[in-house]
């Protein structure tokens, strides 16, 4: 082993022990893949070891990473809980930068196992009293934050908007620009789950102007224009949005987070398939980062191109029955692909239609390869919205028809043209009454 001149002599003992626990870890990690058990073991050697902490922090702090990944690959959640608690010691002889990082790292690794999100935020409970009891105010917050975000996985809505009120008033106080950004982030998700498009929309400006004005990370930033694109695509801006979901997809490419990746570029997928611009999709897929991207998530979306592309309702329900996982399990994805097949049902619906005056709702049916009953309630959802026009003779089983009503424009040009002839006689009039010698007196 090479001895570094400058440093002080340490006795045999001091070298010996150091040996051990480098020689220790180097098996352990050979361990990690064939027995992530033995190699968890030999962590926890190093890690609860006795003795004073001086030139071993670093070997323990990188033991408490590899043991958080052993017991991930062993989907021991419980004990990444336990090892939380059993590390509080330790906390007490490291930094809080260093104590916030193993925090967050074993709660990021439990979020690995799945189905875990409750648990995840039980553990940011445990960790906030802790933090409360130890007077660690900037680690608190930052839980805070990532528990509010479990809370809005877990759907409670109200209980996360709570937290991030607070949280807001706390941390511009503070000044903690990053962090500010992080929470205003998160709002930005509560209000869009809710459906507040306009309250979305100022939490995330109000993110971007905090992180306007510090140096944010490629990650945070992201996720900022995630969202932008995800509001954007709300609002059925699809051109604006496939921008942001560009740019958030190139920052996660660069970070090598392809779980994060593969998800953008299905929405970049979307947005081109909503805008009908499916010569654009088959251009991504076959691009560069398509091809590193090819999977059963990028081929579900090709999918709903080809069916969109042919008009084609039974290829449609074909592919959502085969790709069910893939398009119905992202709620981002799953309400457009809604609104797609709705807007396809529609356009084969008035295309059938156009030819007849009087039709029967069966043969209606069996052209377009529906259930009576779902080609009744579409029809009926057209006629009331406008976009039909028509009636249906329910007794008899029916559509009936009408042309096109060819809508006259000079009633409507007449009745402005006497809403502004009024405008002007009240104007006048005032004018007059101004004017009169009664008034002068």
């Amino acid at each position: 082993m090479a001895v570094d001149k400058n440093r002080p002599a340490a006795g045999d003992d001091a070298m010996e022990e150091e040996s051990v626990e480098h020689l220790t870890y180097a098996d352990g990690i050979a361990q990690m893949k064939a027995d992530p058990k033995a190699a968890a073991a030999k962590f926890r050697t190093i890690i609860f070891a006795e003795g004073e902490l001086n030139d071993d922090v670093k070997v323990r702090e990188l033991s408490i990473y590899r043991l958080c990944e052993c017991l991930v690959a062993l989907r021991k959640a419980d004990e990444l809980r336990q090892l939380i608690k059993q590390l509080r010691n330790f906390f007490d002889s490291t930094t809080k930068a260093k104590t916030a990082k193993i925090v967050r790292k074993i709660i990021d690794s439990i979020g690995e196992i799945p189905e875990c999100t409750a648990l995840q935020a039980d553990i940011c409970v445990e960790a906030i009293e802790w933090c409360k009891a130890e007077k660690r105010t900037m680690l608190r917050q930052r839980l805070e934050s990532r528990y509010a975000s479990y809370l809005l996985a877990l759907r409670k809505y109200k209980e996360a908007l709570a937290i991030i009120d607070s949280l807001v008033v706390e941390v511009k106080k503070l000044d903690d620009k990053l962090l500010l950004v992080e929470i205003l982030l998160v709002e930005s998700r509560i209000h869009h789950a809710l459906e507040n498009i306009p309250k979305a929309k100022a939490a995330l400006t109000s993110a971007r102007a905090a992180s306007n004005a510090i140096y944010c990370p490629p990650v945070l930033q992201a996720e900022i224009d995630r969202q932008a694109g995800i509001i954007c695509s709300e609002e059925s801006d699809f051109k604006t949005a496939f921008s942001y979901f560009y740019e958030a997809f190139e920052s996660y490419n660069t970070v090598n987070d392809p779980k994060n990746a593969v998800i953008i570029l299905k929405y970049m997928l979307l947005s081109k398939i909503m805008t009908g611009e499916t010569g654009d999709v088959y251009s991504i897929i076959h691009g560069k980062s398509g091809v590193k991207y090819a999977g059963v998530e990028i081929e579900a979306l090709r999918s709903v191109a080809e069916a969109h592309k042919k008009r084609s309702l039974k290829m449609f329900q074909e592919m959502l029955t085969k790709y069910a996982p893939q398009l119905t399990g992202d709620s981002i994805i799953a309400s457009h692909i809604n609104g797609l097949y709705e807007k396809l049902l529609e356009q084969n619906l008035i295309r059938i239609l156009d030819p007849f005056s009087v039709v029967q709702i069966a043969h209606v049916a069996k052209l377009i390869d529906l259930p009576i009953e779902r080609v009744q309630a579409k029809l009926s959802e057209m006629i009331l919205d406008g976009s039909f026009n028509g009636i249906l003779d329910q007794g008899a089983g029916n559509v009936i028809v009408y042309d096109s009503a060819v809508v006259d424009k000079a009633y409507e040009s007449a009745i402005q043209t006497i809403k502004e002839l009024n405008v002007v006689t009240d104007r006048l009039y005032e004018k007059a009454r101004r004017l009169s010698p009664h008034h002068s007196s």
